[in-house]
């Protein structure tokens, strides 16, 4: 009854790393590399907290003990609501990318992470009252839930995609904490 829970999260999981896995050649310039760094320096903790938390959500897909998924579960959107919120906080505080329409990107990405945050904040409440001594209404909770987890993944992409295009995503391609880490698990086959 989980694995649409999971298959929904995975997506917003693609969504962050996509903003971690930019390509582009080494020509850039210093101000743009910089802004770059500073978003870059704060990403990978947050991807990884993302990564875990959608894990433990994978790891709980079988489980039969409504409770114990309720709780891991609720204890995933919580992390991905902070990892999330760390996301818009990081981009916020570098400020607007040095390029065209910077300032509008920064802002567009900004409210993306946040909304998703707050969307996972509202996910983990929804979780949290969910009936877990009833499991068809506990499963029925949880495929609402994954539906949900698949519009806003879908909502934000849109504003990361701008931010990372062009030289900004180049830049931030310069940086190692923007870098894919070839040895993290793909969530996408979750």
């Amino acid at each position: 009854m989980n694995k649409k829970l999971v298959a929904a999260l995975s997506g917003g999981a693609a969504l962050v790393l996509a903003l971690t896995g930019c390509s582009g050649d080494d020509d850039g310039n210093k101000k743009l590399d910089d802004w770059a760094k500073k978003v870059c320096d704060q990403m990978q903790p947050q991807v990884k907290k993302i990564q875990d938390a959608n894990h433990s959500i994978a790891g709980v897909q079988t489980e039969e003990d409504s409770k114990k998924v309720q709780q891991t579960d609720s204890a995933a959107f919580q992390a991905n609501a902070d990892a999330y919120k760390a996301l818009g906080k990081a981009v916020e505080d570098a400020g607007a990318p040095p390029v065209k329409d910077g300032e509008t990107s920064q802002k567009n990405a900004v409210k993306a992470l946040n909304d998703l945050s707050a969307a996972y904040s509202g996910l983990k409440k929804r979780m949290d009252g969910l009936d877990t001594g009833d499991k068809a209404k506990f499963a029925e909770g949880l495929k609402a839930i994954g539906g949900d987890i698949g519009k806003l993944s879908s909502r934000s992409d849109e504003a990361l995609k701008k931010l990372q295009s062009g030289d900004v995503g180049q830049a931030m391609n310069r940086q190692p904490g923007c870098k894919k880490d070839a040895g993290a698990p793909s969530t996408s086959k979750v």
